[in-house]
């Protein structure tokens, strides 16, 4: 019921969304107040604040909850006899400016639709810091193969895991089914029983997200952004990614960063706040957050309940 394989952003969302109800076209009900929370014309896209923001985690969570995970993991290999040193995480990506396609000025005029500090990576493939046996221990043997079909999932929760047999030994030591990560997560997520889906809250964003661009005035101001790129030759209808329209590199960063790219970006930014497209369309989507918040009041509820615990069990587990 509730997958925990990383995908990719795009596919997370929409998993996730398909827990709500089915998208509506239309304007926010007049029961949901669509009144904004920050200025766009004031405030960078990034620094926009939207009504589900308090039921997910902050930057200064995330870490303490992956700090905490990665403790309960070196505990468990330990338990193994294994000295784990967890790699390095990366730090927290700063909030999206990409919610609404490319807005930033700066950022368009010198990157064009590139990644900032983006790196072509030419080191080839890195090997696995890990030994077979720590691997073993980590992540536990490989999922195995249904009668009928698919893929058996590991533990759902951790009594569930303490009952479940991985059949595998490290150092004369039982391998929790699914292995010390998975050990780690379920401590800190999952003890007693499955939490509400972990990307509930980021569903109802991608659907209120998706709301709004269907709402009149957004899809007006899209037609808006789409003529004023006319102008200057640019033939484009998506305002989330105009860069594919125009056969620049969807999938990578070659072309990104070029003259031509740069001066599409420009073209691009400069149309949006012509036509106000962030502000119709973050007044929108904060009314549709809202509306959905209405529909699932219940369901954050215990959303919110879970992230506070889980944000103590770190506190516990980080001795903070």
């Amino acid at each position: 019921m509730h997958p925990r394989t990383s995908r990719p952003a795009a596919a997370l969302l929409l998993s996730a969304g398909l827990l709500l109800t089915a998208c509506s076209s239309g304007d926010p009900s007049a029961s949901a107040d669509p009144t904004p929370l920050s200025d766009p014309s004031r405030v960078s896209a990034a620094q926009l604040v939207y009504p589900l923001d308090p039921y997910k985690a902050t930057d200064e969570q995330r870490r303490a909850l992956e700090k905490a995970q990665d403790l309960l993991a070196v505990d468990c290999m330990k338990r193994l006899g294994i000295t784990y040193r967890p790699a390095a995480r990366p730090v927290p990506a700063a909030r999206s400016t990409q919610r609404y396609g490319l807005t930033d000025e700066a950022r368009a005029a010198r990157y064009g639709y590139g990644t900032p500090g983006y790196v072509p990576d030419s080191a080839g493939p890195r090997s696995d810091p890990l030994t077979p046996a720590e691997r073993l221990a980590l992540s536990g043997p490989p999922l195995e193969s249904k009668p009928g079909g698919g893929m058996k999932l590991p533990p759902r929760t951790l009594e569930e895991q303490r009952r479940t047999d991985s059949g595998r030994t490290v150092n004369g030591k039982k391998v929790p089914a699914g292995g010390c990560g998975r050990e780690a997560h379920l401590r800190l997520y999952a003890e007693k029983k499955e939490p509400e889906d972990l990307l509930y809250v980021f569903g109802m964003e991608g659907e209120a997200l998706t709301r709004a661009k269907a709402s009149p005035k957004v899809a007006a101001a899209v037609k808006a952004w789409s003529a004023c790129m006319a102008e200057k030759g640019y033939r484009v209808t998506d305002p989330m990614a105009p860069h594919k329209e125009l056969g620049l590199n969807p999938e990578g960063e070659a072309d990104l960063g070029t003259p031509k790219a740069i001066a599409a970006a420009k073209q691009d930014v400069a149309c949006k706040k012509r036509v106000r497209l962030v502000g119709f369309w973050y007044e929108a989507e904060v009314g549709f957050q809202r509306e959905l918040m209405e529909e699932h009041s219940e369901t954050l509820k215990q959303v919110k309940t879970e992230h506070e615990e889980r944000i103590r069990k770190a506190a516990k587990v980080n001795g903070t």
